[in-house]
């Protein structure tokens, strides 16, 4: 095995519809949910967070309104994503609350995870479920999502969320133990591929499609889906999901693919606002500040002594000293107004100045990368 999820300090399991549902009466797979439970319980208690991409309300709603057998229209998956999605998290909850775990239901859709705003609310609710013990289980929001801006399957969801979320691993549980060099049920000389680090036209050229009618993705979806995640500096797996406890078995040794980032997600992250994001603004501040800075803290209200232009929470701004050196760049916490309020004040003065408790750092460390020379 090329890697152990027991490691992973931020974990992700995907669970797919044709692992959730029976295809024969579409009624949901309980025993394996009752067994990804037990495999859930014992990550957190060696000390992974844990949150769970899960497809499937479609294939169980359908059933429940009748809906014939084939292709849907948009609005009849809208309908029974709606009917479907109450009994998939009623699902989970069951499931995990015999381990005491609390569940928390997460839609979203593809904007949620590409415009700032909505991106940063998505990413701190779920860092606060997951802070307060909560597993949360999240799915696309498919009674509003359209044929032209939906994921189109949730592997590449479970990508997104990952690298929104700095997880150190996405696990896409499948019908499949891995990547082979050409589909295994069809050719018989078909090569297992336990390792891939880098997804190159050979590695994409070996992706086969879909087997179940139910199930959107495939092997393609699964490479684009490493693609992210990869960038993101997070490790993907693809194992077999139809066991009993299917992360035990992995962890057993049991036959999987691991796609290996060159970065970890912390210094994958530093790359990117170090270079593809274009400073909104920029703060400058005082002796003491750069000090803290460079002592690898993060950027508070109090050492921040000017605010220059017009960017909005979740922005990237330069940081500069007060002699006007370059000291780095960021993410702000904060708008350039609400910057601008509460630059030179403690935290503690936040939440009287603006009206709302923000968070405590304009600049938390984690968003910021400094210039080599600071």
């Amino acid at each position: 095995m090329t890697g152990s999820l027991q490691q992973s300090r931020r974990l992700i399991i995907k669970m797919g519809s044709a692992l959730l549902v029976d295809e024969e009466n579409g009624t949901i797979h309980h025993a394996r949910l009752k067994g990804l439970a037990e495999d859930v319980a014992a990550l957190r208690a060696g000390g992974s967070e844990v949150m769970i991409v899960t497809s499937g309300a479609i294939a169980v709603g359908r059933r429940y309104l009748g809906l014939a057998e084939g292709a849907l229209k948009l609005e009849e998956k809208q309908a029974a994503a709606a009917c479907g999605q109450i009994r998939l998290a009623h699902a989970y909850q069951q499931a995990l609350a015999g381990h005491d775990i609390t569940v928390a239901q997460i839609l979203l859709t593809i904007d949620d995870t590409e415009e700032r705003r909505r991106y940063l609310n998505a990413r701190n609710t779920i860092n606060t479920l997951l802070a307060a013990g909560a597993v949360p289980v999240i799915n696309e929001n498919d009674t509003v999502a359209t044929a032209e801006i939906r994921f189109g399957d949730n592997d590449r969801l479970a990508a997104r969320v990952a690298a929104m979320m700095s997880a150190d691993t996405l696990l896409l549980l499948s019908n499949i133990d891995g990547l082979y060099s050409a589909d295994p049920s069809r050719d018989a000389n078909a090569e297992w591929i336990p390792r891939v680090e880098a997804i190159t036209p050979e590695i994409e050229a070996m992706a086969g499609a879909a087997v179940s009618a139910d199930a959107s993705g495939g092997m393609a979806t699964k490479i684009a889906a490493a693609r992210i995640a990869m960038a993101a500096g997070c490790h993907m797996v693809i194992a077999k999901g139809d066991l009993d406890r299917p992360v035990a078995a992995l962890e057993a040794g049991a036959r999987s693919t691991w796609f290996v980032p060159k970065a970890t997600p912390r210094a994958a992250r530093k790359q990117w606002i170090a270079g593809s994001l274009q400073p909104r603004g920029t703060l400058t501040i005082d002796a003491g500040a750069k000090a803290a800075l460079v002592a690898g803290r993060s950027l508070l209200p109090a050492g921040v002594s000017a605010v220059e232009g017009d960017f909005q929470r979740g922005e990237a701004v330069t940081v500069k000293d007060a002699a006007g050196s370059l000291l780095g760049r960021g993410l702000s916490a904060y708008s350039a107004a609400d910057a601008r309020r509460i630059k030179g004040h403690k935290t503690g003065e936040i939440e009287a100045i603006l009206g709302y408790r923000g968070r405590d750092a304009i600049i938390h460390r984690d968003d910021l990368v400094l210039e080599e020379s600071s």
